[in-house]
């Protein structure tokens, strides 16, 4: 339908004012502004209209073809427009032409109940302009009209409203009479830049239209209007009121915050904390966050069943400096009683909005004269009470209270702090369940790990173990220092594939298993070899599994370093399954990698393992380590253990301090995978130490060996261990030359305690038996494990080697 063609009522009576309604609709047909007016006219709500077709609005027998384009500068038509009900409605309407923030056309529609039901011939022109004076003055929009010297020229019926002034009362002033300060200036500027460009300007300004008013949020729109020859003559201000849009937003953007900062660590109280810093300032003057004492012991939340309730102070926060309006300090004990609204909250498990006026908060300020100080001296007078609920359990409460803002809180803040406290205390409870998980993996990997290293004269050590801190839980690393036969040591370093208990647990498996297989004085490649299936075996057993809770599938697998020195000879033997190098430091402070053949990993199966020897000079330094000291976040491995090298070489007091400045240097505060650090500084047994005779063998040497013993311990001054020694190294001579063969040897050692070795070339290892008690023999190594702090078999190359420690009391190597 041709809206210029249309007609005009035939008795040339004016619209109606009071049934006036109101639209804007853009270039493309769009409806972007509708007034209460237009809601009463035709029952559509403004969220039902805005950014639909206007044509839509159309009735059913009206022409599908209007185009608002062709309005001119007035217009005039009628056709039937739809109700939401469904029934057409004949309506007059009246277009004005103008322009939106971007520069774009847009119309004001007018729309006034039509007189008659049929077309009618247009207005004469005198009624067409009185239209336009009416829908101006009538609109429910605050639209002014400004001459070049900023003075109101017009207002509507909006702007009347929003500013408490009449038209008469605004016409002639300037800006800055009308408005308040703050506001002013930015509007006066853009009105001057469209005055100077011809551009329309957008902004958006806050504050109270009117000192009476509430503060509101305005979306300014300062577009030029021109005259027949495109003069910019005037400027029309119009502004929309976008405070619940403004709030809206503001909400959106404080609970993706909380979703995005909230629980960004696995710790209990930083998390609250967290909830506490974004909130304040933004929905509350001051926040509290109390938690159940039970949940940070570990255990499941549960209230006290007296009267009182008692809740830790986990978190709070304050827009003033020092939280002055806290009664207690974060760690505290607080105990509310049973009719406080936290107390019923947590009973509940239900948010409750109150006024310090009410009768529920007066009577807890009655109970707690502390509190109710804080309040009357800080103006407190709106508070809100959030329950903190995870998987049906309410964990703590928060406080929510405003005394700097004017205005209380309502229900809209009160959804909105349900649903920040809600994704906190899922954050809460998650942390919670880490933690007690986390506790108990590192209780059990702490009771499988070395509590105290084993006294021996091969090295001597120091290490360092942290655990995880990341989501994953604590890892397997391990290391061990296990004295071996004749004064020498091994070290282990190892690394368990995965997290959580299950890695723990395979941990100390693996760790008690290396012990037993140390404890037969295996080399490291056939002791890796026998740990490799004992790994293929769990495998077999268990399968892949899941972590606990984590649901992080991972499969057996794991390395190892084993390292053994000897300090007569200043060797070292190594092999690794997997496991990075071991490095040495010289005494003159030169630090360098061992190339081992890695090997594989151990879980891998079927494939070989390599030993590689060397000598290091007395003094050196032996690093062993996991790979969480080399992998770190921020450099890649060659970098990590070239900075480890570095971190070697550098000068310090002892043992310890190295650690210490490696754990400084190396990693980050929370370090993402668990770290095992060993430190051996090696010594060596002088000659004067060690005394070794060739044996023949025949019986008559036992009495000569024993002769030899008793003059060699003399020198030692070790006289009271010399007859245990004598009956020792009579009894493993005797078995040598009786049940072995040549070549027969004899060694001691003297450290903290006396070693007596005996090697024969037989590979047959002895055993004790129980002997009869008519048996002339059998009893010897019986006496020996009776006499002896401990002793065992060692098989060499070319034979075996039975050796005995003997303990010498108040001595010193």
């Amino acid at each position: 339908m041709d809206m210029e063609n249309a007609g005009s009522p035939g008795n040339g009576r004016l619209p109606d004012p009071v049934t006036a309604a109101t639209a804007v609709v853009d270039a493309r047909g769009i409806v972007t502004g509708w007034s209460t007016g237009a809601q009463r006219f035709l029952g559509y709500p403004s969220e039902d209209v805005v950014g639909r077709p206007a044509a839509g609005l159309l009735g059913r027998n009206a022409d599908a073809s209007v185009d608002f384009s062709a309005a001119g500068a007035g217009w005039r038509g009628n056709p039937p427009l739809r109700h939401r009900d469904g029934h057409d409605v004949e309506a007059e309407l009246q277009a004005y032409a103008s322009v939106d923030r971007e520069g774009g056309t847009q119309w004001l529609i007018v729309a006034t109940p039509s007189q008659q039901p049929y077309p009618r011939p247009a207005p004469p022109p005198y009624e067409a302009e009185a239209t336009t004076e009416e829908a101006f003055a009538q609109c429910h929009l605050p639209v002014m009209i400004y001459d070049a010297e900023l003075r109101a020229l017009r207002g509507s019926a909006g702007a009347v409203r929003a500013l408490g002034l009449s038209e008469r009362q605004m016409r002639g002033r300037l800006v800055t009479e009308i408005l308040p300060p703050h506001i002013c200036t930015k509007v006066e500027e853009g009105m001057r830049r469209v005055f100077e460009t011809g551009r329309p300007e957008y902004f958006h300004v806050q504050g109270r239209p009117r000192p009476e008013a509430h503060g509101r949020d305005w979306a300014v729109t300062v577009s030029p209007v021109r005259n027949p020859a495109g003069e910019v003559r005037h400027v029309q201000l119009m502004a929309l009121d976008i405070t619940e849009l403004h709030r809206a937003r503001e909400r959106l953007a404080l609970l993706n915050d909380v979703s995005s900062h909230v629980g960004s660590t696995l710790d209990v109280t930083r998390t609250a904390q967290e909830m506490a810093d974004i909130a304040v300032g933004r929905l509350a003057d001051f926040i509290s966050i109390d938690l159940l004492d039970s949940l940070l012991r570990g255990l499941e939340p549960r209230p006290s069943d007296d009267g009182s309730i008692g809740l830790c102070r986990v978190a709070q926060q304050s827009v003033l400096p020092g939280v002055p309006e806290s009664v207690i300090q974060p760690g505290d004990i607080d105990y509310y009683p049973e009719s406080s609204p936290p107390a019923r909250c947590l009973l509940t498990g239900r948010s409750s909005l109150h006024r310090t006026l009410d009768a529920a908060v007066g009577s807890w300020q009655t109970a707690d004269p502390e509190r109710a100080e804080k309040v009357r001296s800080f103006g407190m007078h709106s508070i809100m009470v959030v329950p903190l609920r995870a998987r049906g359990i309410t964990l703590g409460v928060a406080v929510l209270v405003r005394h700097r803002r004017r205005h209380p809180f309502d229900d809209d803040d009160l959804l909105l702090a349900d649903e920040i406290a809600a994704r906190t205390a899922v954050a809460v409870d998650n942390a919670r369940r880490f933690t007690r998980e986390r506790n108990t993996a590192l209780a059990l990997q702490r009771s499988l790990l070395p509590h105290g290293l084993a006294a021996q004269d091969a090295v001597d050590v120091a290490h360092r173990y942290l655990p995880a801190r990341s989501r994953a839980g604590l890892g397997g690393d391990w290391f061990d220092v296990i004295p071996l036969s004749g004064a020498r040591v091994a070290l282990v370093v190892g690394d368990v594939v995965g997290h959580g208990l299950r890695a723990s647990a395979t941990m100390g498996r693996l760790r008690t298993a290396v012990r037993t297989l140390a404890d037969v004085d295996l080399p490291p490649e056939e002791l890796l070899v026998h740990l490799d299936d004992l790994v293929t075996h769990l495998k077999s057993e268990e399968g892949a599994a899941a972590d606990s809770e984590l649901d992080v599938v991972t499969d057996l697998v794991a390395t190892c370093l084993y390292l053994v020195y000897d300090p007569v000879s200043r060797r070292c033997s190594a092999a690794a399954a997997g496991h990075p190098p071991p490095a040495v430091v010289t005494p003159d402070g030169r630090a360098e990698f061992i190339e081992l053949s890695a090997g594989p990993p151990l879980g891998v199966g079927g494939l070989p393992f390599e030993a590689v020897e060397w000598e290091v000079p007395r003094g050196s330094l032996l690093a062993l380590y996991t790979d969480g000291l080399v992998e770190v976040p921020g450099h890649d491995l060659d970098r990590g253990m070239a900075l480890l090298l570095r971190q070697l070489e550098q000068p310090a007091r002892s043992l310890d301090a190295t650690c210490d400045d490696l754990i400084r240097t190396m990693l980050s505060a929370q370090p993402s995978d668990d770290v095992a650090v060993l430190l051996a500084r090696t010594r060596s047994l002088d000659s004067d130490q060690v005394t070794t005779w060739d044996l023949p063998s025949e019986p008559a040497a036992v009495a000569g060996a024993r002769r030899e013993v008793s003059l060699r311990m003399a020198d030692w001054g070790l006289d009271e261990a010399v007859f245990t020694a004598e009956l020792i190294v009579s009894e493993l001579v005797t078995n040598a030359i009786r049940y072995g063969d040549p070549p027969v040897q004899l060694r001691l050692i003297r450290g903290t305690a006396l070693i007596c070795e005996v090697r024969d070339g037989s590979s047959t290892a002895p055993h004790m038996r129980r002997a009869r008690t008519f048996d002339e023999g059998g009893r010897g190594l019986m006496m020996v494990a009776q006499l002896a702090e401990r002793w065992g078999t060692r098989h060499l190359p070319g034979g075996k080697s039975i050796w005995a420690e003997i303990g010498i009391p108040n001595e010193q190597p």
